[in-house]
This record gives C-alpha cells, structure tokens and sequence, in this order.
C-alpha cells in the first residue's frame, strides 16, 4: 500500500475532521514560541549573569521559525487565510527565507520529493556523503549562500526556475528587495549598536547546524520513489522538539497528507504508524545511522 491508497483508505469523516484548521490551535502554538524567544532576547539584552549561554536556545527558537515558515506555505496552521500568510511573511525575515518564492519551491519539493534530478532541495546534487561535505552543510554556509543568491536574483528580476508561476514573479521581486533594504538597514544599525548582532544574527549562525541535522533526518537515508510513506522519515522524538519543530518529525504524514494541520498530526500519525517504511528512534539514531555511510 502506498500512501495515495492509504490516504484513500480513511473514512470521509476522518479526512474531513484531520483537515480542520484552527486559528485558536495556531495562535497559541505561536504565542508560547513568542513568548519563549521574548524572555530570552529580554535576558540576553540584559546580560543576566551567565547570559552568553543562551545565545545557542535563542538561536534555536529562530532558526525552528523554519518550521512554522514551512506550515504557512501549506495554509495550515491557522484557518484564517491571510493570517497564514503575514505569518509566513514576518517569519521569513529572521531566517532570510523569501515566503512567496518558498511557497513554490517548496510545492515542488512536494511533487517531486527525493527525486535526485526533479526536487529541487536537492537541486540536482546528492545530499552530503563524506565528511567534508557534511560539516559544510551544517555548518550553514550552503543554507546562507543561496538563500543570497536567490534573494539577489529574485531582486533583479531573474526568475526563471520552472516551478515558479509567471504571474507571481512581481511578488517575488518585490518580497526579494524589501528584505534586501531590512537586511541592509540591519548593518547600518550595527555601527550604533550590538543588540540585533546578539539577539538575531550570532544565534541563527551558532543555532544553524542544530537544525541543518534536523532537516537532514526528513528524507535522509530514504529511497528516491513516489510513495511517500517510504520517502519520508518520521522521527520519534520528545513533545519539546515535536512542540519547536510544528509536529514535523511527523514527515511522512505530512507528505502524505499535506492539507492535516499540523495540530492534527499525531492523530493522521494514528492511522498510519503501522504502514511507515522510513522511521527513526530519534534524532541520535538517525544522525548515528548516516554517518556510518559517509566516506572520509
């Protein structure tokens, strides 16, 4: 059974209850991440005694906003229409991720996941297999690199990946060069003070390989085919990481069945556990398990 058939399995009520978005569902999961990166920032900006040890869980707070970037393009994590989408928007501006240009690359990753040619997180290339290539990887260098580069093009108008619709281009440029003059704004204000650099730009470089190893674990060490139950991992972890991350260790639910709110999918998790092909007990076991493959 692949997952088209299993998804077609469900009962029409059960499809229609896991595919209930809630505003009320989003916007506490939100406040609660808020509030945690709030406290912090407070307490960095205050230099509470030992306060540089918190540079690191701050920055994990802002790089997981991936997460939640990543449940906006879908439209799940509030009912509301444009809240999903001045989420997204807002959300993009710490991790440097453009939201409308994120929105179609990332339906492709959906069509064409782990396809080593036609998905273009992989872009072509295998995803790292030595360990050069992979301290580079979490290191975030490939991460920032393009992200650069496709804010530069996208600002000048270069828009000619074929996942992107024509009639979005203007959007795309538009988005691109508003984050380019905040960016910009961002390095003036360094020259009058240091705040930004210790509350938003150290943590998301030191935080970076903490999620870099968390996104590898999602379609890592799974085969190149069309079932998404075997191209996708779901990872077993603890509430706290499946609270940071929106539920996503939960992938191959979420690839299965896109439109499940993220609320919703240890319930999908429910009636799908037993038709998993790729799992992992944990971030630990998955990390341990390709590094055995990697060549020096």
């Amino acid at each position: 059974m692949d997952h088209k058939d299993l998804i077609a399995s469900l009962p029409a009520e059960t499809k229609d209850r896991l595919q209930r978005r809630s505003n009320t569902a989003g916007l506490k999961h939100l406040s609660i991440h808020l509030a945690a990166l709030s406290a912090l920032s407070a307490a960095i900006v205050a230099q509470i005694p030992f306060w540089p040890v918190l540079i690191l869980p701050q920055g994990v707070l802002l790089v997981f906003l991936f997460t939640l970037s990543h449940e906006c393009t879908h439209k799940t994590p509030f009912r509301t229409g444009w809240l999903n989408d001045a989420v997204g928007h807002l959300v993009s501006v710490p991790i440097a991720l453009p939201f409308v240009w994120f929105r179609y690359f990332h339906l492709a990753h959906h069509k064409w996941t782990n396809d080593p040619q036609r998905d273009p997180e992989l872009g072509g290339k295998p995803r790292p297999d030595n360990w050069s290539d992979l301290l580079i990887y979490l290191s975030g260098w490939t991460y920032w690199s393009g992200m650069a580069k496709v804010l530069v093009q996208n600002a000048s108008g270069h828009l000619d990946a074929p996942y992107l619709p024509k009639r979005q281009h203007n959007a795309m440029k538009v988005e691109a060069r508003i984050l380019l003059g905040l960016y910009t704004l961002t390095l003036i204000s360094l020259t009058y003070s240091t705040i930004l650099f210790w509350v938003w730009l150290l943590p998301v470089l030191v935080a970076q390989p903490v999620l870099r190893l968390y996104l590898l674990a999602e379609h890592g060490l799974c085969p190149p085919v069309a079932n998404m139950l075997e191209n996708s991992r779901t990872t077993f972890t603890n509430r706290a990481l499946r609270f940071l991350a929106w539920n996503m260790p939960y992938h191959a639910e979420h690839h299965s069945f896109p439109n499940v709110p993220f609320h919703h999918l240890p319930a999908l998790h429910h009636w799908m556990r037993a038709h998993l092909k790729s799992t992992s007990n944990g971030y630990a076991e998955f990390t341990k398990d390709y590094t055995r493959t990697l060549s020096t």
